[in-house]
């Protein structure tokens, strides 16, 4: 029986930076394969390649070699315009620093990537609203990032990267900025976003309390893969910490 293909596909991507007696090679011939529904931590210490391939994974970077499949799409192919399409489409992203807009409430920040699609306002904040509800936070729609605490902030950037529907939720450090309580109802979040909807979630971590959650383990060592493992034991979300809206 053959394995169905993989949403994503890298093969032989390497990535180079600077020349001459400057240049850093930051991957060295990357072979990954990541099937849809999907949960996986990509792990390793400062300066192993994790956040170059998720970069590229991301269409925010392109290979210097080697090819990038996307649903069989070649994207190492593809122009600048068509990449920020794929993104637009497919990817939802998740970052340390949350990246709210300080003065802007946490409805129109999750309205942002369906702004930059074109969608109608009615559409717009409807989305956003439900968006908001998955995440716990029906009520607090109004409320700027400063009167939100840092564990509701990122569950209105997690909000906002699936308010778009996405195939992919890409989490760099996702916790990094958190406490223990906080960072686990994240992870829990998450993990219902892909146990429940399917999202594929690829996520950064150096923790490996928060990678525990990933159903597999790709750890990178100097530019390479140096170890791909299904996690025997990941945490359900029955054993995590069920997100709520009314933290402090």
């Amino acid at each position: 029986m053959s394995l169905p293909v993989p949403l994503i596909s890298l093969r032989g991507v390497t990535k180079v930076y600077g020349s001459g007696q400057n240049q850093l090679l930051a991957l060295k011939g990357i072979d990954l394969d990541i099937q849809q529904g999907e949960f996986v931590a990509i792990m390793g210490p400062s300066g192993s390649g994790k956040s170059t391939v998720m970069n590229i994974l991301g269409c925010l970077d392109t290979p210097s070699q080697g090819q990038y499949l996307f649903k069989g799409a070649h994207v190492e192919s593809l122009t600048r315009d068509q990449r920020a399409r794929l993104r637009r489409q497919y990817l939802g992203f998740v970052f340390q620093g949350f990246n709210l807009l300080a003065r802007t409430s946490a409805q129109e920040n999750v309205e942002l990537p369906l702004l930059y699609r074109g969608d109608d306002i009615s559409v717009r904040r409807e989305a956003a609203a439900m968006a908001l509800k998955s995440v716990g936070l029906a009520g607090w729609e109004r409320h700027t990032p400063s009167e939100l605490s840092g564990g509701q902030q990122q569950r209105v950037a997690i909000a906002r990267a699936i308010v778009t529907a996405p195939a992919v939720v890409l989490a760099d450090e996702p916790t990094g900025n958190l406490d223990t309580r906080r960072s686990h109802e994240i992870m829990g979040l998450l993990l219902a976003l892909n146990r429940d909807h399917g999202i594929t979630v690829l996520m950064v971590t150096h923790e490996p309390d928060m990678a525990a959650y990933a159903h597999r383990l790709v750890h990178f060592v100097d530019g390479g893969i140096a170890q791909d493992r299904v996690n025997p034991h990941p945490i359900t979300s029955e054993q995590g910490v069920i997100p709520t809206a009314t933290e402090n």
